[in-house]
Order: structure tokens, then sequence, then C-alpha cells
């Protein structure tokens, strides 16, 4: 099965090798056919503390860093 390769932006880069990605996705609603926009964040491990609130990065599934920490840090969008 591919991993998870998910788009968004550094919320939060205060613990040390680990940043907050908020990812926003959009969906139509089954019933009511209205667009709805959903947030959810995401930790992700960060090595060497290289991106900031701010940035758009790119995360992918990986093995687990901790007990939320299951995404890693692949590339940034500028």
């Amino acid at each position: 099965m591919p991993k998870k390769i998910l788009k968004g932006i550094v919320v939060s880069d205060k613990p040390n090798k680990t940043i907050t990605v908020m990812v926003e996705r959009k969906y139509s609603h089954p019933l009511l056919k209205k667009v709805i926009k959903v947030r959810k964040k995401y930790n992700a491990h960060d090595e060497n503390n290289t991106y900031k609130t701010g940035d758009k990065v790119s995360i992918i599934e990986s093995r687990p860093f901790s007990k939320n920490k299951k995404f890693e840090v692949m590339e940034s969008n500028k």
C-alpha cells in the first residue's frame, strides 16, 4: 500500500525536531451537496529543525516516531 503524502502549512515549530502541520481538505457533503472545508493537524518529524511557522511543506507517512508523530517532512513547497 502506498504511503500517504499530505501538503499543508506549518503552524508550530516549538517542540524539538517536531513541527505541527495543518492540512486542509475540501469535500462535498453527501446530502446537502455543500462544499465543506476540514482542517486537521499532524505532528511531523523535522530532524534538523529547518522549517518555521508559515512554511508550506509536504509530509509523508512513516514509522511511528512517538505516540502522536507518524509523519516525516518530505520537502518544502515554495
